[in-house]
């Protein structure tokens, strides 16, 4: 990102103090949940002449009333800034955000909270508990279940509000709406989460058993602080007001050199080696997913019940996709009544982390030209909150939209369907298939429709920690760096590597539509008592190169459930399979499916030093000779979830 393009994003404030808390904020990916600006320069670089749609103009002057600080149950109190329409009669419909990132950063022209309120609403801003002006101790989403509640409920008791409340925010912002939707206050009427799927995954920072090794590491970094510099308990509000603006409540940790900082061992250490101020971050990575532990924080679960009509927003370049889908389903299924049942819905671009509302005339994402893939999002939010809050009754009727609106990649133009997978969806296995000599692009993998009929020999590699496969893009966000970018990228350079397998189909003679979950069965085998397998699924051009589309990691101890771990034994062939998201791409005429199989993508996720140990206490490593059996009794194959032409 250029200082051009930062001072873009971010117009310089008055005071150093408060340059310096915009810089927290840049660093935390705050900008990305505004939803007003481009996050990779690749994109910035190919933004035509012909912008995002613009944001209908409202028609009344914002009045902000700053800095109430809103008791809790238990007394602790959080800042939050209000926002009126000028001259809008009362009651109000109301928006609430709660932000972890610092409501100041809503307070500039751009914000969406002034977009909402001068289209007639009342918009709440609150700083999370124990986070910049907010009271009590932070631990990362623990509160956010009962202080959801709380402030919808407050908000309602209001005498300016109409006791009908939404929800609104991207990434974290999106997530707590989740946590607290499953509390199912009477008063909140309508949710617009965003990129919220980490509310279903440990706050996004382990998949498939991995930890999200560079995310967590920009993230709690930048934006993790338990520890923040505020204005004395007693201060009368009218002074507080004066100087809040000049004071800068959060550490500012001191630059830093990713690269080496990812290579830190133990990994546990990584946050503390790399300067930052005191975080959750070991407390996270030292509890393995399926631990009871987890159960404090809140996380959403399948058994949670929900009532409350919901737009779920995400990308397809974004870590939690899959899961932003999950949700869709899940509050459907789970829900309390028919018109929550019947008012999910779900729009998926194919942007990264929280930039679906920038796309341009030529979106590019990494280095991956995906076409116009604009939608007019800003007016869509305003008819949703409208439907919804301005109901004094509660007694409007199912919004009318398709209930599924997705980017298919490729194509590049936008789909409608009822459900999520689509209707008509044929879950087709793809075989792995080779001599024996799979490794790197140059060798003998295959895929094809056609299981083995004969024994073929097993694919081998040696993983070594020392010298893991590099992430390229993909779908990642919050790395607090330009040396993860997320995106499209030429893969070139992975699937030169020996350590890589490599399986590609014939060339297509027609499209393809592949949208849906996918899953990738491996049968495997190791010398080591536990490893990695890492799986990618690439869109080869015409002109041989290879395009990302998307990809899973699945730690091996884990492929019975994360109930129990179990360890290889040498010898021994195992199932495994991988979860690979979802995505929308059709392949083109002429392109080739295929997959890479390996054992790292660092520093996407952390490295396997395959011992069996915890890996994140860990400082010595072996390397694992790997391999990837395609026979009769071991089919590995993709699982493609294909949308025949014609079905819908």
């Amino acid at each position: 990102m250029t200082d051009r393009t930062i001072a873009e994003r971010f117009p310089l404030p008055a005071t150093l103090p408060a340059l310096l808390a915009t810089a927290l904020l840049w660093a935390a990916c705050a900008p990305a949940a505004e939803n007003d600006s481009p996050s990779d320069p690749a994109s910035a670089a190919a933004a035509p002449a012909e912008p995002p749609f613009p944001r209908p103009a409202g028609s009344h002057q914002v009045r902000l009333d700053p800095t109430h600080m809103v008791p809790m149950r238990d007394g602790v109190r959080l800042a939050t800034d209000l926002y009126f329409p000028v001259g809008a009669p009362e009651p109000l419909p109301v928006v609430q955000i709660r932000t972890p990132y610092g409501k100041l950063s809503h307070r500039r022209e751009s914000s969406a909270a002034r977009f909402f309120a001068s289209h007639g609403f009342a918009v709440a801003v609150q700083d999370m508990r124990g986070r910049f002006q907010s009271e009590g101790e932070y631990f990362v989403s623990r509160d956010d279940r009962r202080d959801g509640f709380d402030m919808v409920s407050w908000l309602a008791a209001q005498p300016w509000s109409n006791g009908r409340i939404g929800s609104y925010g991207c990434s974290y912002l999106g997530e707590n709406q989740m946590q607290f939707a499953a509390t199912r206050n009477p008063h909140h009427a309508a949710a617009l989460p965003q990129a919220a799927g980490g509310s279903l995954r440990y706050f996004g920072l382990y998949f498939g058993g991995a930890t999200e090794l560079a995310a967590s590491l920009g993230w709690f970094r930048g934006a993790g602080s338990k520890v923040f510099y505020r204005i004395p308990p007693g201060t009368p509000r009218e002074i507080a007001l004066q100087v809040e603006e000049m004071i800068n409540p959060a550490p500012v940790p001191p630059e830093l050199d990713f690269q080496a900082a990812w290579r830190t061992l133990p990994y546990i250490d990584m946050l503390k080696a790399s300067g930052a101020p005191p975080t959750d971050f070991e407390a996270f990575v030292s509890h393995e997913p399926g631990d009871p532990w987890w159960d404090h924080i809140g996380y959403v679960t399948a058994d949670d019940r929900f009532d409350v009509p919901a737009l779920h927003v995400n990308s397809w370049y974004d870590l939690g996709v899959s899961e932003t889908l999950k949700l869709f389903n899940l509050l459907s299924a789970n829900a309390e009544s028919d018109l929550a049942r019947n008012n999910q819905f779900a729009i998926i671009s194919p942007t990264d982390h929280c930039t679906s509302e920038i796309a341009t005339s030529r979106t590019v994402v990494g280095e991956r030209d995906v076409g116009d893939a604009r939608l007019d999002y800003w007016t869509i939010y305003l008819r949703w909150f409208d439907h919804w809050l301005r109901d004094a009754d509660g007694t409007a009727g199912d919004f009318e939209m398709p209930r599924l609106q997705y980017y298919l990649m490729g194509a590049n133009e936008w789909r409608t369907a009822d459900s999520w997978p689509v209707e008509g969806t044929e879950f087709r296995p793809l075989y792995l298939h080779s001599g024996g000599n799979a490794n790197t692009r140059g060798g003998d993998g295959r895929l094809a429709w056609e299981a083995p009929a004969d024994d073929q020999p097993a694919d081998r590699f040696v993983y070594d920690p020392d010298d893991p496969v590099p992430t390229i893009g993909g779908p990642v966000c919050c790395t607090g760096t330009a040396d993860a970018p997320a995106g499209g990228f030429d893969q070139s350079a992975v699937e030169d590597r020996d350590d890589v397998l490599v399986y590609s189909s014939e060339p297509l003679a027609a499209p393809l539509e592949v949208t849906g979950p996918i899953e990738l069965v491996l049968y495997v085998s190791s010398d080591a008592r536990d490893t990695d397998f890492v799986a990618k699924l690439v869109d080869v051009q015409p002109d041989g190169t290879p395009i990302n589309v998307q990809e899973g990691i699945q730690r091996a101890r884990y492929r019975d459930g994360y109930a129990n771990k179990v360890w290889m034994e040498e010898g021994g062939i195992y199932e495994v399979r991988i979860d690979l998201q979802a995505t929308a791409n059709q392949f083109l005429a002429g392109h080739r499916i295929r997959l890479e199989v390996t054992s790292s993508s660092f520093p996407r996720w952390d490295r396997n030093l395959n011992t069996g140990g915890n890996n994140y206490d860990e400082t010595e490593w072996v390397a694992a000779r790997n391999a990837v059996h395609h026979a009769p009794g071991r089919t590995s194959h993709l699982l493609l979830p294909v949308v025949p032409e014609g079905t819908r």
